[in-house]
């Protein structure tokens, strides 16, 4: 079966088999989903372009004939007022019908892709926050023993890019942007105590994780970033090393267009580590597009 997972930023497809239980092979995209979505309300044309281009390339690196495809979109097409139009246009060229899916649909399917890689890793805590940073949105997940308690939060690496500019003006505005989030954490710290792990997924942590490794945007790994432990000073340290670099080398280090971002990521990483009173916390480089695949298989 191919899984995509239509996001804010990127556009991440993976073939799964399902039989054998493992990816047979994947690709991503950086499609920038909501470029000026917080100035104007819609998924630009020229975004839409991409996405189609993008899916079209991912249909000559993947057989789709045949297969089934369960294709998700997040909270960029949540937010846009022509969310309809746009994937209406996306299947008539491409044949990829989309689904809309909310942020708790969202936080279970990468949950579900977290816990899948959490096992392999022996990984031993009964109870971790797993915080999902996006373009448009991110999630903490609350998990505690078999209880789950989760929230989507309208704080994501492109719209507060977009919407502040500078890290100067994005810094300054963390306080106020992340308030909801800082409420939510303190009420389940109150009623069910502190949690014993901080894990992490999406772009930012994943990047920041490639580059404590040595790793470029083509070297990426992700057999290697899976279960990479991350402090502050490891954020601290990327961000400077980003921000030291001329652009060209800042692009080949993390990719395309994504350097304002990842930055912009890094200090949304850094104020959910004081947020949730920890010192360091693993990262996971699975997430909604195996989710959506791991979910579909074990429906068979």
């Amino acid at each position: 079966m191919v899984a995509i997972d239509l996001g804010s930023n990127t556009l991440r497809v993976l073939e799964y088999d399902c039989k054998n239980d493992r990816p047979t092979a994947e690709y991503e995209k950086i499609v920038k989903t909501a470029d000026m979505l917080e100035q104007t309300g819609v998924i630009h044309h020229e975004a839409v372009e991409r996405v189609i281009y993008a899916i079209k390339e991912a249909q000559k690196q993947i057989d789709f004939d045949g297969q089934p495809i369960k294709a998700v979109a997040t909270e960029a097409l949540r937010r846009a007022k022509n969310a309809d139009e746009v994937l209406q246009r996306i299947a008539q060229e491409t044949g990829v019908v989309f689904e809309i899916i909310d942020g708790q649909e969202e936080a279970r399917l990468t949950l579900l892709a977290v816990r899948h890689r959490l096992m392999k890793l022996h990984f031993g805590a009964l109870s971790f926050v797993l915080v999902d940073i996006g373009g448009g949105s991110t999630e903490l997940i609350f998990v505690n023993d078999n209880k789950v308690l989760s929230r989507s939060f309208p704080v994501g690496i492109v719209t507060i890019a977009q919407k502040y500019g500078t890290l100067e003006k994005i810094e300054s505005a963390l306080d106020e942007e992340m308030f909801e989030m800082q409420k939510f954490i303190a009420e389940i710290y109150a009623t069910r105590g502190k949690v014993e792990s901080f894990v992490a997924t999406a772009g930012t942590p994943t990047t920041v994780a490639a580059m404590q490794l040595g790793m470029n945007y083509e070297t990426y790994d992700a057999s290697k970033i899976n279960g990479t432990t991350l402090d502050k000073e490891a954020l601290d340290h990327a961000l400077n090393r980003l921000l030291s670099l001329p652009m060209q080398q800042r692009e080949q280090l993390v990719g395309t267009g994504r350097a304002d971002l990842i930055a912009a990521g890094i200090l949304i990483y850094k104020r959910l580590f004081d947020l949730l009173e920890f010192k360091q916390g693993i990262v996971i480089d699975d997430g909604l597009r195996e989710g959506v695949a791991i979910d579909y298989c074990r429906k068979l």
